[in-house]
């Protein structure tokens, strides 16, 4: 992935103005989520605000706003609008929960995720996506989001646990690694099923010892994978957390 557009403005909105960005975020928003049946308002006001064009490359800005999936580079994409609305729907993120992602890949709904919530860690696999996304997070303003290069079926044990896990790559079943990080009362929203098959977006709610899974529908995600790729540092966007080496 590359990171494209000039240095943030002050604040959280870094629309630079007369680009045509802000309309276009507009129109994502009333016409590809809410019209579709999106109605958690402050995912709408959450995708309204971060400027989705920041997150892809350069010479794909200009549509970075269709409804679908664009390639970053190391063979992953960022997920289109509407399927990361949905998945934050389904999570019911509250203000000052903590919340765990893992695929950070350009880190857009890391971004989205730290417009609903003060309390944001995400997990990458591929240290190139992971270094990149952090520089985009912090040119952003979301320079609280911790990041860190690791292998995401494991989680972050030691932020641990989380209100809420986003999974954005399919499993054949969910790790249990990560159940075991998610706290009583908490949600996890992952794509579950095969590759080269059919996959469902799963919600799993925790409830003391068990847990209740809930199947939202048909989705296609690229492939959770085990262990890390690329030799490069763990890069973890606030240097005092407990979980940084």
């Amino acid at each position: 992935m590359a990171a494209s557009g000039p240095a943030a403005a002050e604040g959280r909105d870094v629309d630079t103005g007369g680009d045509g960005f802000s309309a276009r975020r507009v129109r994502m928003v009333e016409e590809g989520l809410r019209a579709r049946g999106v109605s958690d308002e402050r995912v709408l006001a959450a995708m309204a605000t971060v400027p989705r064009e920041r997150f892809v490359p350069a010479d794909l800005t200009d549509v970075a706003y269709d409804d679908r999936p664009l390639p970053i580079g190391a063979d992953q994409t960022i997920s289109q609008p509407y399927v990361v609305a949905l998945m934050l729907e389904a999570a019911e993120v509250r203000p000052g929960e903590r919340v765990l992602e893992v695929g950070t890949g350009s880190g857009y709904a890391a971004a989205v995720l730290d417009e609903l919530t003060d309390q944001v860690w995400t997990v990458e696999r591929q240290a190139a996506l992971a270094a990149t996304a952090l520089v985009t997070l912090r040119s952003t303003h979301h320079s609280g989001v911790h990041v860190r290069w690791g292998d995401g079926a494991l989680g972050w044990a030691e932020a641990a646990p989380f209100d809420v896990i986003v999974v954005a790559a399919a499993g054949e079943q969910v790790p249990p690694r990560l159940v075991d990080q998610l706290a009583d009362g908490g949600r996890l929203v992952m794509p579950v099923g095969r590759p080269d098959g059919p996959q469902e977006l799963v919600v799993v709610r925790r409830s003391g010892p068990t847990t209740l899974e809930e199947r939202l529908g048909p989705v296609q995600f690229v492939p959770m994978l085990p262990g890390l790729q690329d030799d490069g540092p763990v890069v973890d966007g606030a240097p005092d957390d407990p979980g940084s080496n």
